[in-house]
């Protein structure tokens, strides 16, 4: 098995981590599909008032009419929510009890071909959850990708542990993997964390150790096989492909794991949610009954959304994060007070000088602590950026969107989320994730 092993980046060390036991969640009462979380153009085919069933078509993509988005449960659609310029914010879908499973014809990739395979998938509604870089997307289903990228790590601050998450469902992630197998000219490289008791065929497994953004596919495919201009490559998180195979082998059930976790919730734990439900039936009975303010967050402290309590689990989201807002906290000097309870990723603090910088479980809030100031290109981006690509020049060329410098600096290799930490650490407290985001939006639309 190949490995690599990771210096640069940072763990988080957050309070709150989620043991791992499965918390009781309510059932969802209704869920909520975003458009946004998928990056496409929607055209919605179902109205206000109408009746669906599991894996029926609730909207699909303008530009590419068979990526279809389905419905997770059976029930009534309560409303279609635009905004500006009638842009679609989400379509609700009142969930009737009913079940949040349908069968489907079973398809074997061992004797299916790859178009089969193809069409089962588009047919099921899964097809959404593999991306493509560049422009971290939706796969386009006509192009054959030089290799395809599984993660099975998360590594983000309090997020799933996926072999514990994937108990019982070793098949159906077989079977997905054998699947993209016979979708590529090339290797399905799936990554796991070293010690890992995954065993898996028809792809080339490689242990990843580090820290975060050890789990992240831009990280991986920069180290197994870098990504070329011209080149396609899709990617896939382990825990989508529990769906994926499950729609394989003949059941459309969109129900994943994620955690539970934070400062602000009692008992951090695991539970099986659905895409879209909402973040009150998730969190209901299991919040810290705190004084202050709670940030509820749909995804981790670090890319998540701050969706607050009337927000939904996002449809890739892996964890719903709870921690202070911090915005009513009253200190002498600000966030420049000295004291052993200061995390610095420079060590400036007590904490830092007495060695418990790594050991403590911090309590973080959610202040950003600082002002947005001029860019100050110090070397701080890239001590947490385990990449080969300049993180910071890589910014400024997607800041003056010059495409032949982005190009030239790895603009086609990245997405937001590897620029997390960057935004984390950085002095200047600069947007990097929604700059880099800006950028691939209006690169592809240049490009294609």
């Amino acid at each position: 098995m190949a490995s690599f092993k990771l210096k640069k980046g940072l763990n988080i060390n957050l309070a709150g981590k989620p043991e791992q036991k499965y918390l009781s969640v309510k059932e969802a009462d209704k869920v909520t599909l975003v458009p946004d979380d998928f990056g496409l153009t929607p055209k919605v085919v179902v109205k206000a008032g109408e009746t669906v069933k599991v894996g029926d078509t609730i909207f699909f993509d303008k530009n590419r009419p068979e990526i279809k988005i389905v419905s997770p449960v059976s029930g009534t659609v309560e409303d279609v929510v635009r905004g500006d310029r009638r842009k679609v914010l989400g379509v609700v879908i009142c969930n009737d009890g009913k079940g949040t499973s349908v069968e489907l014809p079973a398809v074997n990739p061992a004797s299916a071909k790859a178009e089969e395979i193809k069409s089962a998938m588009l047919n099921a509604g899964v097809w959404p959850l593999l991306k493509q870089r560049p422009y971290n997307v939706v796969a386009n289903p006509e192009v054959q990708p030089r290799d395809i990228f599984v993660t099975a790590i998360d590594s983000a601050p309090l997020a799933p542990d996926f072999e514990f998450a994937a108990q019982g469902q070793e098949k159906e992630l077989q079977l997905a993997i054998s699947a993209l197998a016979k979708l590529t000219s090339g290797k399905v490289y799936v990554s796991v964390k070293t010690g890992s008791k995954l065993q898996l065929k028809d792809c080339e497994m490689v242990t990843v150790e580090g820290p975060h953004p050890a789990g992240n596919i831009s990280v991986q495919i920069n180290h197994i096989k870098p990504l070329n201009k011209g080149e396609q490559v899709w990617a896939a998180s382990a825990f989508d492909l529990l769906i994926v195979g499950r729609a394989l082998a003949g059941k459309a059930d969109f129900t994943r794991v994620i955690t539970v976790a934070g400062s602000e919730i009692v008992a951090p734990g695991y539970a099986k949610v659905l895409p879209g439900q909402s973040l009150a039936s998730v969190l209901a009975g299991k919040m810290v009954q705190a004084e202050g303010k709670q940030r509820v967050i749909a995804g981790n402290v670090l890319t998540g959304t701050n969706a607050g309590i009337n927000g939904v689990v996002g449809y890739f989201d892996n964890t719903v994060t709870v921690i202070p807002e911090g915005d009513d906290t009253d200190e002498m000097f600000g966030w420049i007070t000295p004291g052993m309870n200061r995390y610095s990723t420079n060590n400036t603090g007590l904490a830092g000088l007495f060695g418990l910088f790594k050991s403590k479980a911090w309590n973080l809030d959610a202040r950003i602590k600082g002002g947005e100031r001029a860019l100050i290109v110090s070397g701080e981006w890239d001590k947490v950026f385990p990449m080969d690509i300049y993180p910071e020049y890589l910014y400024k060329a997607a800041l003056a969107f010059d495409i032949d410098r982005m190009e030239a600096l790895g603009i086609y290799e990245v997405a937001p989320e590897d620029f997390a930490l960057c935004e984390f650490v950085c002095t200047s407290k600069t947007p990097v994730q929604q700059v880099i985001a800006d950028a691939l939006v209006k690169l592809r639309k240049e490009m294609e």
